[in-house]
């Protein structure tokens, strides 16, 4: 299994590429966003996201980081337009973080990092499931947004306050009734490359869609996040922080922006 990762210094994303050689392929996740070498691209739809019926089921520590995870099985929470064909299901979003407040985001924008950063993750509906999708290029999406240090989110505070019943890894909890919308800013501008999954197996099978306007979090709600371990329970603790991965290089990719 390739449960051997993790983000330490033995077995860290520097260390990936032994187990994953595609992680040093040419399509991998995060990258900097240049805002300089950034096109805008006339022709990118404006997104559409339809959470109106999304169905989450449950909250779980999988010893990397903590997914919401969502009823994929209709069209109950979708993501269309924007630079995607077809329908995407969301399945699950999660996020990375760092040890402090000035660092925690995957994406850079110019080389700066935010707090945290979160990935709502779709899968493509001409596919069969998740896992099938997967092996296609056009087979995922995920839609990213960065968390800034500012003023508390309080749609986030739902989530912050299941973290104490999941704070080792393999532990789970029931989760419903959670709209996800309330983790989205106002703008749905967006920048979108080809890229991939940022942690094993690192597919690249992932069309990045990252929205330019953050949400903020306030530190006292950082705090939360860092109060998770990676570790099982009954296992020598190791707090839960910097589960990023560093920008990848961007070869002959080109970023897309929608809007001027």
């Amino acid at each position: 299994m390739s449960h051997h990762w993790g983000y330490g210094s033995q077995n860290g994303p520097q260390h990936w590429h032994k187990e994953f050689p595609i992680a040093n392929g040419e399509h991998q996740s995060p990258v900097d966003i240049s805002t300089k070498a950034v096109t805008y691209d006339p022709a990118l739809k404006p997104l559409h996201l339809h959470y109106d019926h999304a169905a989450s089921l449950k909250i779980l520590n999988n010893g990397h980081s903590f997914n919401v995870e969502f009823d994929d099985s209709q069209d109950k929470a979708v993501l269309k337009d924007g630079p995607l064909d077809g329908v995407y299901r969301l399945v699950q979003f999660h996020f990375h973080w760092g040890s402090s407040d000035k660092q925690g985001s995957e994406h850079t924008v110019d080389k700066v990092k935010y707090a945290a950063e979160l990935h709502l993750v779709h899968w493509n509906t001409k596919y069969e499931s998740f896992g099938k999708a997967a092996q296609h290029p056009d087979g995922l999406a995920v839609l990213g947004v960065f968390l800034k240090i500012g003023s508390a989110k309080p749609g986030l505070q739902k989530v912050l306050d299941m973290l104490d019943s999941i704070k080792t890894k393999g532990k789970s909890a029931a989760f419903t009734g959670f709209d996800p919308r309330v983790l989205l800013p106002e703008s749905l501008d967006y920048w979108t490359y080809p890229g991939s999954l940022t942690t094993p197996p690192l597919l690249e099978s992932v069309t990045w869609i990252v929205l330019k306007e953050p949400i903020t979090v306030s530190s006292e709600q950082m705090l939360k996040f860092r109060g998770l371990h990676f570790n099982a329970e009954g296992e020598a603790e190791e707090p839960m922080v910097d589960n990023w991965r560093p920008a990848q290089p961007l070869k002959n990719r080109k970023i897309k922006a929608s809007f001027k």
